[in-house]
């Protein structure tokens, strides 16, 4: 961090005490759900090492990525990105494009087959930040917030078994026209 810009670091639990309050009012004025101390701790005590904080450079927390890995309904081995936060000034300064890169870069090494996440219909920014790398809408969920906005669902296919399966489509069918993978896959 000798330039002055963030120090990204992976969650540590030893570190909760000093941590979890900061992601909890980080989270809480940038998202419209109400988490529960008992969301943060189901995320960070299972998958903590798949969540990245962004530090200014006396420590204080400038933007922080919350994620998960786990087999989805029986099928794919599903990445998932359920918070995402940067502090209002220091947005538009590249902090979410690096915490959200930083994630899915170990959901990769450990095998994901897709991941997921939802944004408010209204988040166009954080709509483009998704698009830009490479994460598809795969539907529009009606009223899908407390405050009765609706959400995307977005979809970063990594392999494409697991695109080619949400398509429908088995190994051993039609080998001869496989469906083309977005270009970001």
């Amino acid at each position: 961090m000798d330039d002055g810009g963030p120090k990204y670091v992976q969650y540590d639990s030893s570190k909760e005490s000093i941590y979890l309050a900061a992601i909890r009012q980080l989270i809480s004025n940038d998202l419209s759900e109400p988490y529960s101390i008992y969301v943060y701790r189901y995320f960070l005590y299972q998958w903590g090492d798949l969540c990245f904080l962004a530090l200014d450079k006396h420590d204080g927390l400038l933007g922080v990525v919350i994620s998960k890995l786990e087999i989805h309904r029986g099928g794919p081995l599903r990445g998932y990105i359920a918070m995402l936060a940067v502090k209002k000034e220091y947005r538009g300064k590249g902090i979410a494009t690096r915490l959200v890169r930083m994630a899915i870069d170990i959901m990769i090494e450990r095998d994901a087959d897709e991941i997921a996440l939802e944004t408010e219909v209204t988040n166009t920014a954080a709509m483009k930040l998704y698009e830009r790398l490479g994460f598809l809408r795969s539907k529009r969920l009606h009223r899908y917030y407390l405050n009765g906005n609706s959400a995307f669902r977005f979809v970063l296919f990594v392999k494409e078994s697991a695109f080619t399966s949400r398509l429908g489509y088995d190994d051993d069918e039609d080998d001869d026209n496989p469906p083309e993978l977005p270009p970001s896959a």
